[in-house]
Order: C-alpha cells, then structure tokens, then sequence
C-alpha cells in the first residue's frame, strides 16, 4: 500500500498539513492536518509498505507498545482509505 500521487505533506514550525497538487486539486478541495506520528506514517506511505512494516517502524521510534500501535494504525489507515488517499 501507499499514499494515492497528487497529495504533497507540508509541514511548517512543527505543523503538518497534507495538499491536492496538479489534476487532484479539482476533486479534493481542502487539506488534512497531521500530528507528528500521521507525519511519520505518511512519509513511510510514501512508498509501497505493509502495515507490519509501518508498525515495526512506528514501535523502533516512539515509546509505545505494540497493541496501542498496531490500533492507532490500523485507525490511521482507516481514514486515509475513506478519504481516497492510499492506493492498495
């Protein structure tokens, strides 16, 4: 799985907002705002992944454990697929 092409994240002083660029733009109006982990995922999104690979990357990075990761991504990727921005 990956993000969808046509969305760009931009993030400025610690905020992180996800864009419509070229031909996207006229059926995605509006942008999605990131905390800093929906960043990190969205980076690794960026090219092709699997969940168990978003999750190991999440538990060698932040201190969590691997129950509440694997929920919080499993959420995470939930609305990026409701939204139309991952390609499966």
């Amino acid at each position: 799985m990956k993000i969808k092409d046509g969305f760009m994240l931009s993030g400025v002083a610690g905020s992180y907002v996800v864009v419509p660029v070229g031909a996207v733009q006229a059926d995605f109006t509006g942008m999605i705002t990131l905390n800093p982990v929906g960043a990190f995922l969205w980076g690794k999104l960026e090219k092709e992944t699997t969940r168990d690979e978003l999750l190991k990357s999440v538990l060698s990075r932040y201190d969590t454990d691997e129950k509440t990761a694997a929920q919080d991504i499993d959420r995470y990727l939930e609305k990026l697929r409701k939204n139309g921005l991952l390609e499966e």
